[in-house]
């Protein structure tokens, strides 16, 4: 599977049914070997503080958690969305 055949898929939790986010708009973690290890979201927040630090939420999915790729979605298996989402200041 080439990269570009995941560009511009929405990613949808069979588990609750959410729509995640697109591929588009992800980072992929990439094993040394070459190998995709995890598909990374990353949702911008608003503006904090004087000095304007921006909050992103950070949501990683295995590659394990990936069921399904189509041709329009790829289907992932969360269960948990919360324990895989993470703060963090930029």
């Amino acid at each position: 599977m080439l990269l570009s055949d995941l560009a511009g898929k929405e990613i949808i939790n069979i588990y609750d049914g959410a729509k995640l986010g697109l591929v588009g708009d992800a980072d992929l973690a990439i094993s040394p070997t070459g190998g995709i290890e995890a598909i990374v979201l990353t949702s911008r927040g608003g503006f904090a503080g004087f000095l304007g630090e921006r909050d992103r939420d950070i949501l990683v999915i295995p590659w394990q958690a990936v069921k399904k790729v189509g041709s329009e979605v790829i289907i992932v298996d969360l269960h948990n969305k919360s324990e895989r989402m993470r703060k963090y200041s930029i």
